[in-house]
């Protein structure tokens, strides 16, 4: 057998493979079948699935007056390509040091202020203060911790870059440590095994302590920062662009170079506006609604279109390249923290598309007098006020 007829054999094979695993568990960074272009079962049927979840009225996990709530495909199937969380900590709670094996973190700051400590494989580290707007990004498998700082509570959004992700499954240091024989902890630290005698034998989770000092301490081996920030002031910024209907902020890793792997966009629309029907080739959407009532569709393909009325704490799902749009249908002002599951920001707005064809091309198309088109926008509205473009 020839070399390309032995590499077209393995690639067969190796595809053949992957379809007799399809009830096998996903790979950590997101769903082979999709990877592999096999329909995904969740997409495939003759309606499109809900890709609404009401985030926080779900239960969570509760300790205290703290908790963590969270959006996976185990509470919205059709969100395999990120996870979220929306967490609350009081004034001395820390989430512990913990690490995510599978997902990268962002995060973005609603209220209050919060400190992190990260480190990397590197065992540069280094320690933030963030306000709200701000946001956080730690690569996949960096060990991080994040505080309340000051004396009220903060509340932040968490967005993972893979859907099978469970905050509730992190690796976390006292789950650690509880369940490490003391005769190794002794040898690893180099500590009598006594030192372990009254260390939490199970998950803290939430830990509780003191108020944190109003500026960080140092680290036990000194101040030895990483080549790259960990924090963006999101909404210091400018916004990324203004319309007639609204206003987007957005931050990628062009922008934030260590956030290779999550976009992150704040969009503000108007009572009436109108984020107009797209679609992104490169990412899966995940949408929270910090405050408003918005109307999402969203197109599938073979004639499936779906409508979804998402409230303040809802969470709203788009997978890659399926077409939507976000209407403001309430009778305030609507912010969506919007996070993409790709490093670089992309969008094809149906608009655009349009504008990038001739009338003769659009005539025949749709079946319509050439001079229809001169009316349409000649560019892409992107945002379009309660009248319309």
């Amino acid at each position: 057998m020839s070399d390309p007829q032995r590499r077209e054999f393995l690639a067969a094979a190796g595809i053949a493979s992957l379809a007799a695993l399809g009830g096998a568990q996903p790979a950590a960074g997101g769903d082979p079948s999709f990877m592999n272009n096999v329909p995904d079962p969740t997409l495939a049927g003759k309606d499109l699935p809900t890709f609404k979840f009401a985030l926080e009225k779900s239960d969570g996990k509760v300790i205290g007056n703290s908790y963590g709530k969270e959006a996976t495909v185990a509470q919205l199937p059709i969100s395999k390509g990120i996870a979220g969380v929306s967490m609350r900590l009081e004034p001395g709670a820390m989430r512990e040091l913990h690490w995510h094996a599978t997902a990268a973190e962002w995060a973005f700051v609603l209220e209050g202020r919060v400190r992190t400590t990260v480190v990397d494989p590197g065992g540069l580290a280094e320690t933030n203060d963030f306000d709200p707007g701000d946001v956080w990004y730690f690569p996949r498998g960096h060990g991080h911790m994040l505080q309340c700082l000051g004396d009220k509570p903060c509340h932040f959004i968490l967005i993972f870059d893979n859907g099978y992700f469970s905050e509730f499954g992190t690796f976390s240091i006292t789950d650690w440590v509880g369940h490490t024989p003391p005769a190794l902890l002794a040898k690893n630290f180099g500590l009598p095994e006594a030192a372990f005698a009254t260390f939490p034998k199970e998950e803290v989770y939430f830990a509780r302590g003191n108020l944190p000092p109003a500026e960080p301490s140092k680290p036990l081996q000194g101040w030895k920062l990483p080549p790259q920030t960990h924090k963006y002031r999101l909404l210091a910024q400018p916004p990324h662009a203004t319309y007639r209907g609204g206003r987007e902020w957005r931050v990628d890793s062009l922008s934030f170079p260590i956030a290779k792997t999550i976009t992150g966009v704040v969009l503000d629309l108007d009572p009436g506006a109108l984020r107009t029907l797209h679609w992104h080739p490169n990412a899966d959407e995940w949408q929270y609604v910090v405050e408003g009532e918005v109307s999402v569709t969203l197109f599938g393909s073979h004639g499936r279109y779906r409508v979804e009325r998402l409230q303040k704490g809802d969470v709203g799902y788009i997978p890659q390249g399926y077409g939507h749009s976000i209407e403001n249908v309430g009778s305030g002002p609507a912010r969506i923290l919007i996070g993409f599951n790709a490093g670089i920001y992309e969008t094809i707005d149906l608009s655009q598309w349009i504008a990038a064809n001739p009338k003769d091309v659009l005539a025949t198309n749709f079946g319509q007098p050439a001079e229809v088109f001169g009316k349409f926008p000649d560019r892409d509205v992107f945002i379009a006020g309660k009248d319309g473009a």
